[in-house]
């Protein structure tokens, strides 16, 4: 057994076939989709949710392309949520291999809660195969709908601002001051001169 797999053409056979099988399987399309949504507070009683949904189809080769793809986000129910621009759904005629394809459109939420919404439904064809093929979006992150949130201090932002750039702005102090020291004569400079004037 040993003498055959140390045949060096029986090894190039076997590399040949395990790099013919990758290369198969790596000329089927690979679709990925990210759902995002994000809120915006427009009063007391009333909050807009925004949601994009991207689609990349992973690959290289131009077998990977996609056709007839089509898009549904059905997770947001009409007692809860009422769309405001664009559609939960959309289609495409295809999507080539590297590709990508956005879509987007705005809620307006009608009640206060913690909303869960579930990915979204991706189905497209594949030129090799007779059944449509499906893939789901990432979910989204649950959202606290019109809640409570306290008053922002006016000084806030700048607590924020210290804490993020906190040393870069005493670095920039500290480089300030020095400059500004052998820059400027004393006092005492200053008057020795003006002695030596007289």
């Amino acid at each position: 057994m040993e003498t055959v797999i140390g045949n060096p053409f029986i090894k190039a056979l076997i590399i040949l076939f395990l790099v013919s099988a990758t290369t198969a399987a790596g000329d089927a399309p690979f679709i990925i989709s990210h759902k995002k949504a994000s809120l915006t507070r427009l009063n007391s009683c009333a909050e807009r949710v925004s949601v994009s949904i991207d689609i990349y189809n992973q690959g290289f080769s131009k077998k990977r392309t996609v056709y007839d793809v089509s898009l549904v986000d059905d997770s947001w129910p009409k007692d809860l949520f009422d769309i405001i621009s664009g559609n939960t759904s959309k289609s495409w005629e295809r999507l080539d291999a590297g590709g990508i394809l956005s879509h987007s459109f705005e809620l307006d939420a009608k009640r206060q809660g913690m909303f869960h919404g579930a990915p979204a439904v991706i189905t497209y064809r594949v030129p090799t195969k007779v059944s449509l093929q499906e893939a789901y979006s990432t979910p989204i992150l649950p959202l606290d709908i019109l809640a409570e949130r306290p008053t922002e201090n006016k000084l806030d932002w700048l607590q924020r601002l210290l804490a993020k750039y906190g040393s870069q702005i005493s670095v920039v102090s500290i480089v300030l001051l020095f400059i500004y020291l052998v820059a400027t004569p004393s006092k005492a400079s200053a008057a020795k001169a003006s002695k030596k004037k007289r």
